[in-house]
């Protein structure tokens, strides 16, 4: 659909954002709260002592390895775009109002709770109950798992499966509109460095290929020899 008629669908898509911005913003706020006050009381009890693995393994990575996977894996090309758009973004938009110090200020308050504290709030708390049911119980890394306590040998059927579409299909569209914001921005880098001509449809459609075959790759070889190289 976005590539048959990609005008038509840019204004459907806007149109949701609106409806979903007017009517559940409340929602998104409230929601990104729990999870991160859920996070805290779980590293301050004694149920953050539990390890995602058997009691007897030790981590396969060290922090700091760990923690560049995590955002090189976790936001990697969406911070070096939206960390600079994002605020202009917001900026420019009828989401902030008032003066141009207030305006500056909405921006970037915006722009820090998508991608500060509370976004990654979000991130643990699926990863948590991936890593919890995948290495404790040693079922699927799939997000049917997480929902094991509920639906016990359920999660083995058709609801389990309907889990797991809407979860990739929520997870497609996320990526996807990173994906061509970065291809966008690579092509304009270049552009702007005079190795290329045009910044057209076509020079995009080439990086999204080249990075979708490296991202295909480095999964298939694993996390260490992958994601960590």
């Amino acid at each position: 659909m976005i590539l048959i008629a990609p005008e038509q669908t840019q204004t459907l898509l806007n149109a949701a954002k609106s409806g979903i911005f007017a009517n559940f913003s409340w929602f998104y706020i409230l929601a990104f709260s729990v999870f991160l006050g859920f996070l805290v009381i779980l590293s301050v009890s004694s149920l953050g002592n539990i390890k995602l693995g058997n009691d007897e393994e030790e981590p396969e990575f060290g922090f700091l390895s760990w923690l560049a996977m995590l955002f090189a894996a976790g936001m990697g090309v969406g911070l070096m775009f939206f960390g600079v758009a994002e605020p202009l973004t917001h900026y420019l938009s009828d989401i902030t109002t008032g003066s141009a110090e207030h305006k500056q200020q909405e921006a970037l308050l915006h722009t820090l709770f998508h991608w500060g504290i509370h976004a990654w709030a979000v991130y643990g708390t699926i990863a948590l109950a991936l890593a919890y049911f995948g290495f404790r119980y040693k079922l699927p890394l799939a997000l049917r798992s997480c929902f094991y306590p509920l639906l016990k040998e359920r999660i083995n059927g058709k609801l389990g499966d309907l889990i797991d579409i809407m979860a990739l299909l929520a997870t497609l569209f996320g990526v996807i509109t990173t994906l061509g914001f970065g291809a966008s921005q690579l092509g304009a880098g270049l552009h702007q460095l005079g190795w290329i001509s045009e910044n057209s449809f076509s020079l995009q459609v080439v990086v999204i290929a080249v990075v979708m075959s490296l991202a295909i790759f480095s999964a298939i070889s694993g996390v260490g020899k992958g994601v960590k190289s």
